[in-house]
C-alpha cells in the first residue's frame, strides 16, 4: 500500500474528516456525518483507494 495523498490533499481531507465528525457529535447534522471517518483516515494513513483505478497521486513520487 503506497502513499498516494499529498500533504495539501491529506490536511484538506482530515480537517474534513474531524469537522464532519464533530458537526454530529454536537447536534448539528445527522448520523451522515459520521462519513467523515473516511476522509479521516485517508488522510491519516495517506492513501486513497479511489484513487486507484484512476492512477491519481497527489504526492511526490521517490526516485
Amino acid at each position: 500500500m503506497n502513499a498516494n495523498v499529498g500533504n495539501i490533499d491529506r490536511a484538506i481531507r482530515i480537517l474534513l474528516g474531524l469537522g464532519l465528525i464533530t458537526a454530529t457529535l454536537g447536534g448539528a447534522i445527522g448520523a451522515w456525518g459520521w462519513l467523515g471517518v473516511i476522509p479521516l483516515a485517508t488522510g491519516i494513513f495517506r492513501f486513497c483507494p479511489a484513487y486507484l483505478p484512476f492512477g491519481i497521486r497527489t504526492c511526490a513520487v521517490k526516485k
